[in-house]
Order: C-alpha cells, then sequence, then structure tokens
C-alpha cells in the first residue's frame, strides 16, 4: 500500500507583468515533479489543448511551453506550496498549506483565474479565496483521469472560457 509522502512544490510560478489570465492545477503529480514543470505526464492533455486554443505548435520544452504561456498573456501555477499526498492521487491530498496567490495578483495585470478541475478549484475556494477574494472559474481538468471529456471537448470548453476572460473584465464573484 502507497504510503504519504510530504511535498514542497519547487517550480516557480509562471508569469510576467503582462499576464491577464491564471491558470491554477492542484499540485504537481509525480511526473510533473520528477521532470521540473508542470504537467509533464504525457497523457496529460494541457499542452495540446492551450496549443488549440491559441492556434500554435504544442510546445516540447520547458522554454517553449513558457514561451507559449506568456506570449498569450497566461500565467500558470499550483494552489498547493505543499501536502501531504499518496503519488499523484489529488484526493488523498491532506495538510495543505496553500500558495501565495495574492502575490502574484499583485505583479500582474490577472483578471480572470481558471482552475485546471474540481479539485484545484475546491481547494482555491477553501484556502485562497478568503485572502484574496478573487473569482475562479473551474475548467474541465487535462488529466488522463479525465478521460470522459474528449481532447475536442475541452478545447471547446477552455477555448471559449480562455475567449471570454480575453473579451473583457469579469465580475470578481464569478
Amino acid at each position: 500500500m502507497a504510503e504519504y509522502e510530504h511535498i514542497r512544490h519547487t517550480f516557480a510560478p509562471v508569469y510576467d507583468e503582462r499576464s491577464k489570465i491564471l491558470i491554477l492545477g492542484s499540485l504537481p503529480s509525480v511526473k510533473s515533479r520528477e521532470q521540473g514543470f508542470y504537467y509533464g505526464h504525457l497523457q496529460n492533455r494541457f499542452w495540446r489543448v492551450m496549443a488549440a486554443v491559441f492556434s500554435c505548435q504544442v510546445p516540447g520544452t520547458i522554454e517553449e511551453k513558457k514561451k507559449m504561456l506568456l506570449e498569450h498573456r497566461v500565467a500558470l501555477w499550483d494552489v498547493i506550496e505543499s501536502c501531504d499526498i499518496i503519488g499523484s492521487s489529488d484526493s488523498s491530498i491532506k495538510n495543505v498549506v496553500p500558495a501565495d496567490i495574492g502575490f502574484l495578483l499583485g505583479r500582474t495585470q490577472i483578471g480572470s483565474i481558471f482552475a485546471n478541475g474540481k479539485k484545484a478549484e475546491s481547494l482555491y475556494r477553501k484556502y485562497i479565496f478568503p485572502k484574496t477574494q478573487a473569482g475562479i472559474t473551474a475548467l474541465p481538468s487535462t488529466s488522463p483521469a479525465n478521460a470522459a471529456c474528449s481532447l475536442e471537448k475541452l478545447v471547446e470548453v477552455w477555448g471559449a472560457e480562455i475567449g471570454r476572460a480575453f473579451a473583457g473584465p469579469r465580475d470578481a464573484g464569478e
């Protein structure tokens, strides 16, 4: 039986002062931690979804991934700074220390925050919203565990929400 491990997030958020939207995951998976960057599991569809939404090539290297995000004014981080977890199982997460999202909001033009999946949204609402009062919109998870949602559906939903975010300001309560 797998055991709990205390994990501390070790990658920096991806952002610059021009970032307009923020996408938050929960915590990097085992594969992502091994690779040292977000969404490193080959079956995770995050990078394919983002490339399709922005009509560009799927990035391969960490530098290409950062460049794609920043060129499109997207910041990327996770809700959790540290926690106890079994492997990559979001359902096992306990003893959460949240990331300082307020730090990021104060240094950017972020007007919309999106959660990559329901777990990231619920963690955000529990630990971060009370401090920032900044609303969040949950998008369907790009994880391979969300097999019920096709790549095409992910691109459709993510594209519509990201398009709305770039079209104008959102109500902070959304």
